[in-house]
């Protein structure tokens, strides 16, 4: 595989170059490592967005958006289309990067806490999540983009952090960040849903490398006057009305493929910022079942098709206010 952060690069700089465009901001901060703002003080968009999700693809998925309907109501949705979803779902979008870190300009640096969530392929320059053992894949490359789900642009102690870890200089660090409660944040968070069918199969012991191709759809959440509640509404996109279409060339572990839909817990059924709240938004609380697409399709090639789950709209409606 070629590497994931040279291919994210490019798309960088696709965004830099139609900045104005895509309403979204570029600045370079004093260490030269570059943040993009595609929604937390920009007001970015919908073509943001998708971009956003190219990056954090690594450029391995198609993304584009278009209209649908949810309780009569038209609604946005992106849909995504990979042949590469091990790594381009697991080692490169999923938000496998926990951001807590001080800053070290403020008097108290222990009380000032940048908060985050990263995803992109400067997961692989790191690579010691599960699925990089696994899949016995480590990127190289003299660049790192980490996308940044958080409601404030990073620090420079953020900005020295992702260096120090994906052993590069700070001036080759490139960090596009958006908040949840944003336009480019709903967008990003409805191109997920293949990720989460992927990734449940991959914590269920399915080898992720027989997961020849993922396409998927999700609404785009309207987005809310909170990040709490925005958090709550994209996963309520996902869970209550993402569908998933898998391919996959092993037919072996087929009983876990039911377990792939979020309609198997007994959460299931209640919109997600009542859940959430319950654990006081402590979401390791929850088991990881709960953040499953809401219907799954697999084909095993040469075998049998069977789909699970199914779209709830009465939760959506709810969710998103219609």
């Amino acid at each position: 595989m070629e590497s994931l952060n040279r291919m994210a690069t490019e798309l960088v700089d696709e965004a830099l170059e139609f900045t104005d465009e895509l309403a979204i901001d570029a600045y370079e901060l004093e260490s030269g490592t570059t943040v993009l703002d595609f929604g937390v003080e920009a007001i970015g968009g919908t073509e943001a967005g998708l971009l956003l999700t190219e990056i954090q693809t690594a450029g391995l998925a198609t993304v584009s958006s278009s209209i649908s309907e949810i309780g009569g109501t038209p609604r946005p949705v992106v849909d995504l289309s990979t042949d590469h979803p091990a790594f381009s779902l697991l080692c490169s979008q999923k938000a496998g990067w926990e951001l807590s870190i001080g800053d070290e300009s403020a008097s108290d640096a222990d009380e000032t806490v940048y908060e985050g969530l990263g995803s992109g392929p400067a997961r692989a320059l790191v690579a010691t999540e599960e699925e990089f053992r696994q899949l016995a894949y480590a990127d190289a490359f003299d660049f790192a983009v980490l996308a940044i789900e958080s409601d404030s642009l990073p620090t420079p102690a953020v900005a020295a952090h992702v260096a120090t870890m994906c052993d590069t200089e700070a001036g080759q660090v490139f960090l596009p960040t958006a908040s949840t409660a944003s336009i480019a944040g709903s967008v990003t968070m409805a191109a997920r849903a293949g990720e989460l069918a992927t990734f449940r199969a991959f914590e269920l012991g399915y080898d992720p490398l027989d997961i020849l191709s993922v396409s998927s759809r999700a609404p785009v959440a309207p987005v809310a006057e909170s990040e709490e509640r925005s958090i709550a509404r994209t996963n309520d996109a996902l869970v209550y009305g993402g569908q998933v279409h898998l391919t996959v060339e092993s037919d072996a572990g087929s009983e876990l493929f039911s377990k792939l839909v979020s309609s198997a817990p007994e959460e299931y059924g209640t919109p997600l910022e009542t859940v959430f709240d319950e654990v006081d938004w402590a979401f390791e609380e929850l088991p990881a079942s709960v953040f499953a697409p809401a219907q799954v399709t697999v084909d095993v090639v040469g075998g049998p098709t069977r789909s699970f789950g199914s779209v709830n709209e009465e939760i959506l409606v709810e969710s998103f206010g219609l």
